[in-house]
């Protein structure tokens, strides 16, 4: 594979436009249990284009975008760089750059699984205040699914070399329960997607393990992604199944 801080370089574009933002209620389980508040910091690691720095920005918080790729960090920057509180920093989770006992909340959406687990927590603990919070934040499918998603994922299995590989390596409990110190909570909150065949495509391309134009695998790909959306489509568009999980805890150093 290649390397996890390169990954996305030429996906940028399709992964700001067509990338789901996450539930409005797991944001307001970050104001309620983690202590998002207008007065907090907030570091998000492995920011990426800034979906999830955006929908923190817009509670006040004043928010450090982490994130090593730098076409990611330069999207994230054209996105929300006027916003009051948004400070945009090149590093990754394991070495972040930013300030000893310096952040209230600690969040990563749709990036930990990129992170080394043991020295990601060891950054953790280094930048953030006695008794601040930690979350962890996906886009999944849920189990139950639906005939278009079943149809979906076989496509990327045949196509795509590397998505069962990835997709079992995300929301991984026992790498996450390591990394906030041995216990956590979980909540899940429903976020589906409506999507036409342009915005399933570029959901599809910006997606690491999508093979990308002049791969063998690319111009099957997109046949078979344009059989499944007529197969299920209603009016022009279908229904993309998606929940928000959040795993949260306070980060502890080892008693």
């Amino acid at each position: 594979m290649r390397r996890p801080t390169e990954r996305f370089a030429s996906r940028v574009e399709n992964y700001a436009r067509y990338r789901p933002r996450y539930a409005r209620a797991a944001i307001e389980l970050l104001s309620a249990r983690c202590g998002l508040s207008a007065s907090a910091v907030v570091a998000d690691l492995g920011s990426g284009t800034g979906i999830l720095s955006e929908q923190l920005l817009e509670c006040g918080a004043q928010v450090f975008a982490v994130e090593p790729n730098d076409r990611m960090r330069a999207a994230a920057e054209a996105r929300l760089g006027a916003r009051p509180g948004f400070s945009s920093v090149k590093g990754t989770a394991e070495v972040s750059t930013l300030a000893a006992g310096s952040i209230d909340l600690l969040v990563a959406g749709q990036a930990f699984h990129w992170f080394e687990a043991g020295a990601a927590r060891r950054e953790a603990l280094r930048i953030i205040k006695a008794g601040g919070w930690g979350a962890l934040l996906w886009n999944e499918h849920p189990p139950a699914g639906s005939p278009f998603l079943a149809d979906y994922q076989a496509l990327l299995l045949h196509c795509a070399a590397e998505y069962a590989q990835i997709a079992a390596s995300r929301a991984d409990e026992a790498a996450m329960r390591e990394f906030f110190g041995g216990t956590m909570e979980v909540a899940t909150f429903p976020n589906p997607q409506i999507y036409d065949f342009q915005g399933l495509s570029g959901r599809v391309m910006s997606s690491s393990y999508a093979p990308e134009p002049g791969h063998p695998q690319y111009d099957p790909m997109m046949a078979g992604l344009r059989a499944v959306f007529d197969r299920h489509e209603r009016h022009g568009e279908i229904v993309f199944p998606y929940r928000t999980l959040v795993y949260f805890a306070q980060l502890k150093p080892p008693a």
